[in-house]
């Protein structure tokens, strides 16, 4: 019997990308906390004959340009997640083009790669989010959690599991954009992973994830470097950050790779879709998901 796709993507970013740190009151004399787990990463994927999508935010690349070419010469596919992992609603137009076009030029120049995929940092997104996607010649997005509404956080506006054209998100969309929504848990709709996997545990994902591969959805899942780190004690950052960090985290990730499932790059989860004319999907409001 042939595994299940899914999408274990990584959010490449550092501690000090968080939000929660830096608008907290204390501050870290290190600001690579996640670096090294980026290896870590290669090699465990490694092991489990994993490929998979690196969102990486591109000053890392510019700062640290060899540890993103080794994720590219592992096989990974290199996507976007902004310059600076700056919120796109608190920035104005020209300023969000900058976040949006430079990194996938930073990240082309530095990995040799195509760069064809895009995620906002927190799900973050402004009105002109497609737009200017597509004018800086990406083909897909993954800014979307189609989870219930999370106070302060996100979600409530969408209802899709499964790749679909932007324009089923936002009418006025290119049609050239594929959105990839992240996966939440059916029926209680809560994300599968990031802060609710360390919230949950890895069952709560796992089972999420088999839920949905019998529905034919292929999970997206999303983790962080830093998450597996062991983190510095920084006044300001709330207890959610620190929970189940470092070596549970670790624990949890063979967990989820130890599941019957294959794992893809988000890339190919969009090829499939578009190749099978499609999955079937349901129309979202016509505004662009917001952001916490």
């Amino acid at each position: 019997m042939t595994d299940s796709p899914a999408v274990l993507s990584v959010d490449l970013e550092f501690f000090t990308h968080l939000p929660a740190y830096r608008n907290a009151r204390g501050r870290t004399e290190r600001d690579d906390i996640g670096l090294a787990a980026v290896d870590d990463l290669i090699a465990v994927f490694d092991d489990y004959d994993v490929s998979t999508t690196f969102f990486v935010v591109s000053d890392i690349a510019e700062r640290h340009p060899d540890c993103v070419e080794r994720v590219a010469a592992a096989g990974h596919e290199i996507a976007s997640h902004t310059h600076r992992h700056r919120h796109l609603t608190t920035l104005d137009e020209h300023e969000r083009r900058e976040e949006i076009d430079r990194s996938r030029t930073l990240l082309e120049d530095v990995t040799g790669t195509s760069v064809t995929g895009f995620r906002a940092p927190s799900f973050d997104t402004a009105g002109d989010h497609f737009s200017m996607l597509a004018a800086a010649g990406y083909e897909y997005d993954s800014s979307i959690v189609p989870c219930r509404s999370i106070p302060g956080w996100y979600g409530g506006e969408h209802d899709i599991d499964s790749p679909v054209p932007a324009t089923q998100v936002q009418s006025a969309a290119p049609a050239t954009i594929t959105e990839l929504p992240v996966s939440t848990f059916p029926g209680i709709r809560l994300p599968l992973t990031g802060t609710w996997l360390r919230f949950f545990g890895p069952r709560y994902t796992t089972v999420g994830m088999r839920l949905l591969a019998r529905r034919g959805i292929c999970p997206v899942l999303y983790v962080h470097p830093w998450e597996f780190a062991d983190l510095p004690d920084v006044a300001g950052v709330p207890n959610r950050v620190y929970w189940h960090t470092g070596s549970w985290m670790r624990r949890s990730l063979l967990r989820i790779l130890d599941g019957p499932f294959e794992f893809i790059t988000a890339r190919s989860a969009v090829e499939s879709a578009t190749e099978s004319d499609g999955p079937a999907s349901s129309t979202t409001s016509d505004t662009a998901v917001g952001g916490q």
